[in-house]
């Protein structure tokens, strides 16, 4: 069996609606490139995986028994993979007809990138600014903190958000989007996949990180686009909070070294101090402000657990 060019790995856990859009915009392009379509779903408990089987039996369809996370997710797809290329692709996407190919076509053409990725945009049409610089000790104090909201801080996080760019024209990035993400399937292979100690975010950022210390450039490209429904695919996590600041947490130790975690961890207790005004001005029944305070310390409590 001749292998294909691309391998396009779909995470699917609890988003049926919008899994199943994502593959009928699949099943919609006809691809210049010989493809072929992986579905993780990640114990799924909404019949996502039987909708799938049912509605789009042209994908390879994994049941997993449970949630493996993004990484985990990835990386399963990536070794059951054949293509040349691989594609991680958010379930909450629509992807335009040529699309896929114009980015595989540009890693084609020039071997020195290590990855591409597209514009995104709204339903709408309307453009996601979604590129950011890698996050640095400064970012972690100042990212959705009252330091952020004055001068320098709010510099700071302007810098990290990539507000001087808009997003409009093609250029080198740290970190697009990882929504849609093409690397060579080798290369992601042989620099060990998504890091599965950052179960659900900050994993995409590791990658970019680790290609570009290895001197492979990464591309957006402004004239491929990509609807993306932001964040849909991951607001039914019950826990998101408690996992993105743990993610941050060890993404900040892997590539700072443990001495930075006594930092951070004052940063998670002063951003848990803020949010404890917040709700006392929030809440004026006394039983919803105790119930409030009693699930921001269990919080608290659980990001900062060894």
């Amino acid at each position: 069996m001749t292998a294909p060019k691309l391998s396009v790995v779909v995470l699917s856990w609890n988003t049926k609606d919008i899994t199943l859009a994502c593959l009928r915009a699949l099943q919609r392009d006809t691809a210049r490139h010989e493809r072929e379509v992986l579905v993780i779903d990640n114990g799924s408990h909404d019949g996502s995986a039987d909708a799938v089987a049912s509605e789009h039996p042209w994908v390879q369809l994994v049941r997993n028994p449970d949630n493996r996370g993004y990484a985990g997710g990835h990386n399963q797809g990536a070794r059951m993979a054949r293509g040349t290329f691989l594609c991680t692709l958010n379930s909450d996407t629509e992807v335009a007809p040529g699309a896929l190919d114009a980015l595989v076509d540009f890693l084609e053409a020039d071997p020195t990138y290590g990855a591409v990725a597209p514009m995104l945009v709204h339903p709408d049409g309307s453009v996601q600014r979604a590129c950011m610089r890698f996050p640095g000790l400064l970012t972690a104090l100042c990212y959705d903190t009252w330091v952020g909201k004055v001068w320098p801080g709010s510099w700071v996080e302007a810098r990290y958000y990539m507000r001087d760019f808009d997003h409009l024209s093609s250029r080198d990035v740290a970190q697009p989007p990882g929504a849609v993400f093409v690397i060579r399937r080798q290369e992601y292979l042989d620099l060990g996949g998504l890091d599965e100690n950052l179960f659900l975010f900050f994993n995409d950022v590791d990658l970019c990180r680790r290609l570009w210390k290895m001197r492979r450039r990464i591309r957006y490209l402004a004239d491929v686009q990509v609807v993306h429904h932001g964040g849909a695919s991951t607001k039914g996590y019950g826990d998101f909070i408690v996992v993105w600041h743990r993610n941050r947490l060890a993404y900040y130790r892997k590539h700072y070294g443990p001495w930075v975690m006594p930092y951070l961890r004052a940063i998670v207790r002063m951003r848990a101090l803020q949010e404890r005004f917040a709700l006392r001005r929030r809440y004026r029944d006394p039983g919803d402000l105790r119930s409030a305070l009693a699930d921001l310390a269990r919080c608290r409590r659980e990001i900062l657990a060894p």
